[in-house]
């Protein structure tokens, strides 16, 4: 048995007498051991077993009664998300949590939505539950915190490409030597060496690979796959197969046919490719959030015999707007032409 306790804020209660049903319904409920309704503060505290009951049966308890569950809403930043899988991912994750009433995930902006009930759930609770998927979290009242991170993401992933590129290019130049049309190209004996690729591709895939590793490990363990499973895949393939012919070829002479260049070159491109994409989506996001800013936050709509200034948030489908010359539209619905 799993007993856990939780706070329910409780909407729609008139007198003592709608706590007591209140109090008495969820009692009922399977699994509930207590129930104490608190008609001063509107909330209910239950201990239940959540194996018999779920968060959202009591939820379901309350409404069929009568009577609300109050809601709220948290907003934060996501950094780590590389593709649409990822936000999927986070968002399937998020409307899986019990008490979860809805949450979506916006891959350009990189920030997520969480409609919820409060209880056992916390802001916190869906930070470590991001976290726990590979990603990391930062909440709305932390948006200058996540935008600081945006900026030294750009700037670490930079610096991993030119650490990257300066240990790939010297077994990019070995690479060309292979082939016919570039024979006449120079390239230094000791670059050659067996030991001298394993040294400089190392560092490559241990220490700048270190996120695709990171990456794929959270990914098996969620049982799913994504990029980082297949560049962790495909460059170690390389990387210790070259490490097995160095070691079964002891004494032999450089013409192994390593590939070392090959899982080196393959991250610093890849990694190349994410400052890019790193650089473009902070643009676009940037772009998309002075473009939302430019939306009116009042719009002018008939009330009886006149135009009132109502929040944006209260326009319903089947106002009629008023906008004058020049203005902006406060809203996208179906509007009556007035002439």
């Amino acid at each position: 048995m799993a007993t856990k306790q939780t706070e329910l804020p409780i909407t729609g209660m008139t007198c003592a007498a709608c706590a007591n049903r209140v109090e008495k319904g969820l009692e009922k409920l399977p699994g509930v051991s207590s129930a104490t309704v608190n008609f001063a503060t509107e909330k209910a505290s239950v201990n239940f077993d959540d194996e018999q009951s779920k968060l959202s049966d009591l939820h379901q308890k309350v409404e069929q009664l009568g009577y609300g569950i109050q809601q709220e809403e948290v907003d934060f930043s996501i950094q780590g998300m590389t593709c649409a899988n990822c936000s999927a991912r986070i968002e399937k994750a998020l409307n899986r949590m019990d008490g979860v009433e809805d949450a979506t995930i916006n891959l350009a902006l990189e920030s997520g939505h969480v409609v919820y009930s409060p209880g056992t759930l916390t802001p916190e609770a869906f930070v470590q539950k991001i976290q726990s998927l590979g990603y990391d979290a930062v909440l709305e009242q932390d948006q200058q915190e996540a935008t600081d991170y945006k900026e030294q993401e750009i700037k670490k992933k930079t610096r991993l490409f030119w650490i990257s590129a300066a240990f790939s290019l010297p077994l990019l130049w070995t690479m060309f030597s292979h082939f016919t049309f570039t024979s006449w190209m120079y390239v230094p004996e000791f670059l050659m060496n067996p030991f001298v690729q394993w040294a400089l591709a190392t560092p490559v895939q241990f220490w700048v690979g270190a996120t695709f590793y990171k990456g794929a490990y959270f990914a098996l363990k969620n049982k799913s796959a994504n990029m980082d499973v297949l560049v962790a895949l495909g460059t170690s393939a390389a990387y210790f197969y070259s490490v097995y012919l160095v070691l079964a070829n002891l004494g032999m002479g450089h013409n192994m046919g390593l590939y070392f260049e090959t899982s080196a070159v393959l991250i610093t491109l890849i990694v190349l490719g994410k400052v890019f994409e790193a650089r473009a989506k902070g643009r676009s996001s940037d772009a998309i959030k002075k473009l939302m800013k430019l939306q009116p936050q009042h719009a002018l709509v008939e009330r009886g015999e006149e135009f009132i200034s109502v929040a944006i948030a209260d326009v319903k489908e089947g106002d009629i707007l008023l906008i004058k010359p020049g203005a902006v539209s406060p809203a996208v619905l179906p509007l009556t032409n007035r002439c």
